[in-house]
């Protein structure tokens, strides 16, 4: 059995203990895993901010999707959030979906995030992110850059 395989496996047995433990449909379908990264930050750090509430949302490049062709998140969906380990330590649910310039993101927003202690602190690590990103998959920072802002609740850990 591949390392993949098992790892497939786990979430699939998470995903169906979360169903059976909250009593929801099996229709409900999983919209896929998540893996929290960010500057400072290694994953399981930033679980552990999801788990204790201090983390309910995040931020990515409405970039990211047009490059990859994905679509934008929807309100409802539901994510594993596996660890560095590939292991799921919790289920959220995506309760919002806002584009949002970057130099139109606010405190309030920001904070949100559980990671920084003002304003200042968030941009100067998110436009290092959005650089590094950039250099990565092919956009340039920039001041209106467009973001997607998720806001999330955990429903199962």
């Amino acid at each position: 059995m591949t390392d993949v395989t098992n790892n497939n496996n786990r979430i699939d047995q998470y995903w169906n203990k979360f169903i059976k433990d909250t009593g929801r449909k099996e229709s409900d379908r999983c919209s896929g895993d998540l893996i929290f990264e960010a500057k400072g930050f290694v994953s399981d750090e930033l679980i552990a901010l999801v788990i204790s509430g201090k983390k309910n949302a995040f931020f990515t490049t409405w970039a990211t999707y047009t490059i990859d062709g994905e679509p934008l998140p929807l309100s409802g969906e539901l994510y594993v959030v596996l660890d560095r380990a590939n292991n799921p330590r919790c289920i959220i649910e995506t309760e919002s979906v806002e584009i949002v310039p970057f130099n139109q993101v606010t405190w309030e927003m920001a904070k949100l995030e559980g990671e920084d202690q003002n304003l200042e602190e968030w941009h100067q690590k998110k436009i290092e992110y959005l650089e590094d990103e950039g250099a990565i998959l092919g956009f340039e920072f920039t001041e209106d850059i467009k973001l997607v802002f998720q806001r999330f609740k955990v429903v199962y850990r």
